[in-house]
């Protein structure tokens, strides 16, 4: 498994709008602080909004903000929105695995744990998580 830009812009994006919390926030904005294209942006927007993770706002002082606090966020709530499967191997990609060696294959509880480590460290934390732990040692966020 491989995390693609879009999902690292969007995780970005989410953080930048949790550090931003006074009002919505000019996409123009998240882009010159997060270093990313506004287009690319607008590819993302779409599908966050779709998951109802965001508040938009149109016109004068139009923009984005979050939809919930940042500790209601998880790290894998928002790469399952950009990235779609987080799993580490084809057939684990649905909840019925149809790979005709399922009930043969040796190598299936490695990559389910695999995936389920994956999917407890990716849900175990929040943005505020991140953001806290930003603070807590003077970084800025880097993803």
């Amino acid at each position: 498994m491989k995390i693609s830009t879009k999902g690292r812009y969007a995780l970005r994006m989410m953080l930048d709008l949790a550090m931003h919390p006074e009002g919505f926030v000019a996409l123009k904005d998240i882009a010159e602080r997060q270093n990313i294209s506004k287009k690319y942006l607008e590819q993302i927007v779409p599908m966050l909004n779709k998951a109802e993770l965001l508040r938009t706002n149109r016109g004068y002082q139009g923009g984005y903000m979050l939809a919930k606090k940042p500790s209601e966020y998880t790290v894998g709530e928002i790469l399952q929105v950009t990235e779609g499967s987080l799993s580490p191997v084809a057939c684990l990609q649905y909840e019925v695995n149809d790979c005709p060696m399922a009930d043969t294959c040796m190598t299936l509880p490695v990559w389910k744990g695999l995936y389920r480590t994956i999917q407890d460290y990716l849900y175990s934390i929040t943005l505020q998580d991140i953001i806290d732990n930003t603070v807590e040692h003077g970084n800025n966020f880097c993803i």
